[in-house]
């Protein structure tokens, strides 16, 4: 079921396309500084257990 929008569908979608967007970019560094934060813990304690 798609809503019509009428004369605002640009930027309604426009408003989606962009939290989209944002909510990818937020995931995306997210997980990289999980990966990041992972590997330094990792290196810590291999230095710790020698």
């Amino acid at each position: 079921m798609i809503p019509e929008l009428g004369k605002y569908a640009t930027e309604v979608l426009g408003a989606y396309a962009v939290t989209l967007l944002l909510l990818a970019a937020l995931i995306g560094g997210s997980l990289m500084r999980s990966a990041k934060v992972r590997k330094q813990l990792k290196e810590v304690e291999e230095r710790n257990n020698g």
